[in-house]
């Protein structure tokens, strides 16, 4: 390695460690990223099999300016890297009564709907517009707060000109019980709710901001980029190879990241026994895996590992089908009638729900490449709790029955008769395969949960505080989950690591210690009014 650039090891080829790994090329860094499995993206990749692609965990673009800007920085445009194909309808809502209801970008098209479930007069449509002003509200102030800055210190989140925001964002209260004050059908409480399920959280739980989840949608669209989702890590990888030199080394698991006796992070000693050094390192392995795993144990890596609250697994279904599906959209999801106890079988009983509320995905709808021709390829994702000891060892059982209700169901709702004979070609990931696989923690498909309590400055940094040197990117360290969500995420770190080794200056616009007190004492107050409203 050339003693003149500092070297950086990142550990993953996650959408986080090849997005960083294409940034600190960039700015000139002598990157090597070890990637355990023999394909890129974690999560973000493809499964293939009897000419079906499978998209084996996200498949909704979102947020697509924050694609736009990871290209940009890098010196490229996304048109010159991804065909973009935009979903007319985002998704097709299928009720336990057989009602349906198309979310969709085209507003005019979504009032008149509205008014089958809300009522057909201009309160149903003043209610919706107030809707979108509050969820744009989260949006822009979400970004502005948890996606442009990281919070290093406590007291970083108690400064004078985050108080409004207490107050905009509804910090202490909930998706669900927001929506509430909008929409007065439970159809309709539901339809606008579920998407907190991509941050692997109840919308009962999940805190208000997350609203923006919903916004997002209806004001920039979904889309899917041709040839699969795993277009994008493919992508950034080839700008951070082809262009920049950094270097990608596949089927090589990390054992340990080095430690010295002063709490020196100095490299990692890979599963071959061979030991690698660095200046830096990056962890884009799961963050609570690698503080109990790879790291010296330490009170803090246990607490996260037991004391944490994760977000929920998932049994994923991987079909081939015989025929077209032209009964389903690109993005199809089924609600339970007993909404609120599905989510509280998953999140505080640890069941499979009875009835449960699932997605479907089915790609070779707006890309024909996904499929044989006259066939199609779905993708079943139904939430169920990650591992935990009530559960651990009926995961088969759960399996068999939640296959049986999914079934079912969409045999009920689509009036398909015999759907198991359509299916040609499965594969299955439960929480175990996403444990094994990816060595997610507890096989939380989306890691720490982003409750009050692990948001913004209460999250793990992308600096640990632990070990010199080290520093994370992905889904459980600021600002959050979500592909859109990690790509800011790695343009946070590569800025904490450029003003940690001196290549930009660091501006800090924090007040003094004893203004830092005063703050936080204001915001003790601002919080304690805030619940009090609530009661």
């Amino acid at each position: 390695m050339s003693a003149k650039r500092k070297s950086v090891i990142i550990i993953g080829s996650g959408a986080g460690g090849t997005s960083l790994a294409a940034r600190l090329a960039h700015q000139g860094f002598d990157v090597t990223v070890y990637e355990k499995n023999d394909f890129s993206g974690g999560r973000l990749s493809l499964i293939h099999k009897n000419g079906h692609r499978f998209d084996q965990g996200p498949s909704l673009y979102l947020m697509p300016k924050l694609f736009e800007e990871t290209f940009s920085d890098l010196g490229e445009k996304v048109s010159d890297h991804l065909d973009l194909l935009k979903c007319e309808t985002n998704y097709l809502v299928h009720f336990h009564d057989g009602d349906q209801f198309e979310l969709s970008c085209d507003l005019a098209k979504m009032c008149e709907q509205l008014k089958n479930y809300e009522g057909d007069d201009e309160q149903t449509v003043l209610r919706f517009m107030d809707f979108l002003k509050e969820t744009h509200i989260h949006y822009e102030r979400s970004v502005d707060i948890a996606l442009r800055r990281s919070f290093p210190n406590w007291y970083d989140e108690f400064q004078l000109k985050h108080l409004p925001n207490l107050f905009k964002l509804h910090l202490w209260d909930t998706v669900y019980n927001r929506t509430k004050k909008f929409f007065l059908s439970d159809k309709m409480r539901k339809a606008f709710t579920f998407q907190s399920m991509y941050i692997g959280m109840s919308p009962y739980d999940a805190p208000a901001p997350y609203s923006f989840l919903s916004y997002t949608e209806f004001a920039e669209g979904i889309f899917y980029p041709r040839g699969g989702f795993h277009k994008v890590v493919e992508e950034l990888e080839k700008i951070a190879t082809k262009k920049f030199d950094a270097k990608f080394v596949y089927n090589t698991g990390i054992e340990k990241i080095i430690v010295d006796e002063n709490q020196v992070v100095k490299g990692v000693r890979l599963e071959n026994g061979e030991e690698k050094y660095a200046d830096l390192v990056v962890c884009n392995a799961d963050l609570v895996y690698a503080y109990n795993k790879l790291l010296p144990p330490t009170p803090y890596g246990k607490s996260l590992g037991e004391d944490s609250q994760f977000t929920s697994s998932s049994i994923s279904f991987y079909w081939g089908m015989k025929r077209k599906m032209p009964e389903f959209h690109v993005h199809n999801i089924f609600l339970a009638e007993a909404y609120s106890r599905s989510f509280d079988d998953i999140f505080k009983r640890h069941l499979l729900p009875e009835d449960p509320s699932f997605y479907i995905n089915v790609p070779s709808r707006i890309d024909p490449s996904a499929a044989p021709e006259g066939k199609e390829t779905l993708v079943v994702l139904l939430p169920i709790s990650h591992i935990t000891p009530e559960n651990e060892n009926r995961i088969d059982e759960l399996l068999k029955i939640a296959r049986a209700r999914v079934i079912k169901t969409i045999e009920a709702r689509l009036k398909i008769g015999n759907l198991e004979e359509l299916i040609e070609t499965e594969i299955i990931n439960d929480p175990r395969t996403w444990q094994a696989k990816f060595n997610l923690w507890k096989g939380s498909i989306l890691g720490l949960s982003h409750n009050i309590t692990q948001v913004l400055a209460l999250r793990p940094k992308i600096r640990s505080h632990l070990f010199k040197n080290l520093y994370f990117v992905g889904a459980s360290t600021q600002p959050g989950t979500g592909v859109p969500i990690v790509l800011a995420g790695a343009k946070m770190v590569e800025k904490e690591i450029m003003e940690d080794v001196g290549m930009i200056e660091r501006v800090d616009d924090r007040p003094t210690i004893f203004f830092q007190y005063i703050l936080f004492v204001l915001f003790i107050i601002a919080i304690a009014y805030l619940i009090s409203s609530l009661f």
